[in-house]
């Protein structure tokens, strides 16, 4: 038989057997449902559950769904607390209660083994048992398989999402794509609140254990759930819920705003108590201010968090003081180091940060009180001008009407442009560089000479900039935004581009090549 007629057979039989699989598969779960003599049948579907082809593996996994989303809402899985199997074959049950019990272990090690298909190597069999685990969730809470704990939990089946947490949140396999599938889960609130509790009871046995050891993959797993999950702003807001319950019962923690944002609340800071990796640093900053902070019941908890961040150095600092500054304006925190960390920031290498951009939108936002001290904004203006003369066009073209604003904001500052001296006296400037605390830097004693001195600058835009502090500045400020993010190709892309002038490329125009004259052409090369 030819190579080809071979590959042909064997595809045919493969799809034969695909085929076949399905049919059997869906005649299973129609004759066990049909009757109770055919109930030993749900091994075959176990069978091909354990699969190693993948198709077979998801119509199992659809086979499961559909034969005990339906025992469920039929209320033919044993109820309560579930006797061992070999007692209830040799104890005093009837044959109906002997079924029950039958059909909920079946029940069991289908959801165990669904559990361990979260780890599968292929993600469409993941998909496949997240989704058939959340039916049985919702299955459950129609029909709770236990008695119910009316006092807190009521009939939500919290011991399987628990599990079905723990399996995402693993410590070796990154599950990013699995989590992105969960989210639509998260919508309803009651499915939700308990994910926030299961995350916070995996991290306290996982994180606790591991004695401050950072867990890239696993710390990462986590940050990925937590990161999707926002409460709502208004307790009316709390509607959408996966298991309804009696209006009787109001005091399930679920249907409550403040039970939400406490449990989100401890779960983040269950996270953040630990070491993390800087990256791992930097993802949380970002998005604190809009999406951590305004969900909490009590912000300022971050404190210790935020503080310890700004001590990491560099780009994380930068993002701490967003953070650090809510919490004292909007949440009335004392932090009397504030602006003395914020100055100790302005260093030559903030012109060459990732967030360089968002860092002076918050300095800018930072500075824009009027009832700042004279000494704080002089002290600013000065370290900024100083690094002025330094630092690349691009950013001077932001530096510059940064200075402007403050100085407009805090007329008493307008010193620093008409210092009086003798025009023969040569004087130091007594400003101290070097000097952390912005009130010890003897800014006042100084001048904003570099801004005169960057009057000579290379660039013509810098130039035009610099010459403003000539005149009389206008009572408006400036508009950062519009500059605040250029680069310093932009920059020379905007000035090719508006260039109508032809740019010289000789000093002296040539008029013969290689000429036996005085020039260095001539001198060097001849026609001989």
């Amino acid at each position: 038989m030819a190579p080809s007629l071979k590959r042909n057979v064997k595809k045919a039989k493969s799809e034969t057997s695909v085929k076949k699989a399905q049919i059997d598969l869906n005649n299973v779960v129609f004759n066990i449902l049909q009757s109770r003599k055919h109930a030993n049948d749900v091994f075959d579907i176990f069978e091909a559950l354990q699969s190693e082809e993948e198709n077979d593996v998801v119509k199992a996994i659809n086979a499961c769904s559909n034969l005990f989303c339906t025992l469920l809402e039929r209320n033919e899985l044993f109820n309560g607390k579930l006797p061992a199997e070999d007692d209830a074959l040799n104890g005093d049950y009837n044959a109906e209660d002997k079924y029950r019990i039958f059909m909920r272990h079946r029940y069991n090690n289908c959801t165990e083994m669904l559990l361990e298909h979260l780890s599968h190597e292929l993600h469409a069999v993941q998909e496949a048992s997240l989704c058939c685990l959340m039916k049985f969730a919702a299955g459950e809470g129609k029909h709770p398989l236990m008695d119910l704990d009316w006092s807190e939990h009521h009939s939500f089946p919290r011991e399987l999402i628990q599990s079905i947490v723990d399996r995402m949140l693993s410590q070796t396999m990154d599950k990013s794509l699995l989590i992105s599938r969960f989210y639509e889960f998260l919508e309803k609130e009651d499915v939700r609140y308990y994910v926030m509790s299961s995350i916070r009871g995996n991290i306290g046995q996982v994180m606790d254990k591991s004695k401050g050891e950072v867990m890239p993959v696993y710390q990462l797993n986590v940050f990925t759930l937590m990161s999707n999950i926002s409460v709502p702003k208004e307790q009316s807001k709390l509607s959408n819920f996966m298991v309804k319950q009696e209006a009787k019962h109001e005091d399930w923690k679920a249907a409550k705003l403040l039970e939400h944002k406490r449990t989100f609340e401890r779960m983040w800071l269950g996270f953040l108590k630990h070491k993390l990796p800087s990256n791992m640093y930097k993802k949380v900053l970002v998005m604190l201010h809009d999406a951590i902070l305004p969900h909490m019941s009590e912000p300022t908890m971050m404190i210790d968090f935020l503080t310890a961040a700004y001590d990491v150095g560099g780009a994380i600092s930068l993002l701490a003081l967003n953070g650090l500054f809510i919490l004292v304006h909007k949440h009335n925190l004392e932090y009397p180091d504030f602006y003395k960390k914020l100055y100790n920031l302005l260093e030559p290498s903030i012109f060459h940060v990732k967030y360089q951009a968002r860092f002076f939108h918050l300095a800018n936002l930072f500075l824009s009180s009027s009832h700042l001290p004279l000494y704080i904004v002089a002290a600013f203006a000065k370290r900024l001008a100083r690094l002025a003369l330094t630092a690349p066009p691009a950013a001077l073209l932001f530096v510059l009407p940064f200075i402007y604003n403050l100085i407009r904001r805090h007329p008493s500052s307008r010193i620093l442009i008409h210092k009086p001296s003798a025009e023969d006296e040569l004087l130091e400037d007594p400003y101290l560089m070097d000097e952390d605390d912005p009130a010890q830097c003897r800014a006042l004693e100084s001048s904003l000479w570099e801004i005169k001195t960057l009057q000579r600058h290379y660039h013509p835009d810098v130039v035009k900039a610099a010459m403003l502090i000539n005149t009389s500045l206008s009572p408006n400020e400036d508009d950062l935004s519009e500059v605040l993010e250029i680069t310093t190709f932009e920059l020379m892309d905007r000035d090719l581009k508006t260039s109508t002038k032809s740019i010289p490329l000789e000093f002296e125009t040539a008029t013969q090549l290689l000429s036996p004259g005085k020039d260095v052409m001539g001198q060097h090369f001849c026609l001989e």
